[in-house]
């Protein structure tokens, strides 16, 4: 009944307002009416009759002016309960959205700081691994700086490059089969030899001079790169040439030799670079060889070794193989006679079932009083003896 119907101006008019407006609208019409009754009272009986009509109509207008005031409260009380219901379901409609509004902002901000936690766990653990990276990195540095002092220095390359191809040579050839610092009998010393089947053994040189290969990579000019090259190629066929003169002893060592690189980057530098040299060495009969070469060669030479043990043992195996033929032959005579033994096992196993079966077939004579039909004897290795044998059951085949 609150309920504002419309605004007239800046007065809000509401509802019972308008029927407290209505009512007393009618009690001034009624009050009108009363007045004009009175003062038409002197008038003549035909109007009295008239108003008598009037006031009928006037009631009856009432009646429906109320009637219209009813069922206006009652469309009002209707609007008023609608509006109510309205209003209830947008405020319970309200409330759940925000509740959902609310419980998604919550779940997000959940799974943004959970994102958020493992993000920052990540971080923590890749920002671990960088310092052990860097750790690493700073180590290898020391190491690097370490390696470059001791290539620096020849002495110290050359015990690099010995230790290197002595490790390669141990790895892949049992002992005996090399020698490190062997005396030849000019009295020179290789740094390593390895011993072929025919005695002869393999020279091998691990003393690169590598002083020209790091003034070649040093070299900033086009003279400085050209002073360096020539000076490489001088080194390295000077060391070849070497090579060949103490290590290449006719009728003692084998007539070729290896020279050892140390560095696959080096060898392969020079192999691209410097074809020339590769060339004049192993017509020199010295091979130059890296790291990978010089284990190849290596399995090589213990196949060669391999093979050539086992021609030697070929005449043994030889004899072997006659001596297993035989005991191969006599083996199969004792199964030839195992097979005849066998054989006459089953054969008395076959005259033992035959006797049951006639020992049976006596039995069952003897159960049924029936003695007339004889058995023929079983051969001359049987004794019938005439007197009767009982037995408690039938035998069966085999007891």
């Amino acid at each position: 009944m609150n309920e504002i119907i419309f605004v007239a101006g800046d007065w809000p008019v509401r509802a019972i307002d308008a029927l407290i407006g209505f009512g007393a609208l009618v009690l001034i019409l009624l009050v009108a009416i009363a007045v004009v009754i009175a003062r038409s009272g002197r008038r003549g009986a035909e109007l009295a009759m008239a108003h008598a009509i009037r006031a009928d109509e006037l009631e009856e207008r009432l009646s429906q002016v109320l009637h219209a005031q009813s069922e206006a409260s009652g469309r009002v009380d209707a609007m008023s309960q609608a509006l109510a219901g309205r209003q209830a379901d947008m405020a319970r409609a309200v409330n759940e959205r925000l509740d959902s509004v609310t419980h998604r902002v919550g779940q997000s901000m959940e799974n943004t700081t959970r994102n958020t936690m493992e993000s920052l766990r990540a971080l923590h653990e890749r920002l671990g691994i960088i310092d052990n990276a860097h750790k690493n990195l700073t180590d290898l540095t020391t190491q690097v700086t370490t390696l470059r002092d001791v290539l620096a220095n020849k002495q110290s390359r050359g015990a690099f490059g010995q230790a290197r191809m002595e490790a390669i040579v141990q790895d892949g050839l049992p002992k005996g089969a090399y020698e490190f610092q062997f005396t030849l009998s000019t009295g020179k010393r290789p740094d390593c030899v390895v011993f072929l089947p025919d005695q002869r053994p393999l020279c091998i040189d691990a003393k690169f001079p590598l002083e020209a290969m790091t003034a070649l990579h040093d070299a900033r000019s086009d003279e400085e790169k050209r002073i360096a090259t020539q000076r490489l190629r001088n080194d390295v066929m000077k060391h070849v040439s070497d090579i060949a003169e103490k290590y290449l002893v006719t009728g003692e060592t084998q007539e070729m030799a290896l020279m050892f690189v140390p560095s696959e980057s080096v060898y392969a530098e020079i192999h691209d670079g410097f074809d020339d040299i590769i060339q004049k060495a192993y017509r020199a009969r010295v091979v130059l060889v890296s790291p990978s070469l010089l284990m190849l060669a290596i399995q090589v030479m213990q196949q060669i070794m391999k093979d050539a043990r086992m021609r030697d043992a070929a005449d043994q195996i030889r004899t072997e193989v006659i001596k297993l033929g035989d005991d191969l032959g006599r083996l199969r005579d004792r199964v030839t006679k195992l097979q005849k033994h066998f054989a006459d096992a089953n054969e008395d196993v076959r005259q033992i079932l035959i006797s049951a079966d006639k020992i049976e077939k006596r039995a069952g004579r003897i159960e049924e009083l029936d003695f007339s039909k004889t058995d023929a004897p079983e051969g001359p290795h049987l004794v019938a003896t005439g007197a009767p044998e009982l037995f408690p059951r039938k035998l069966q085949a085999g007891e």
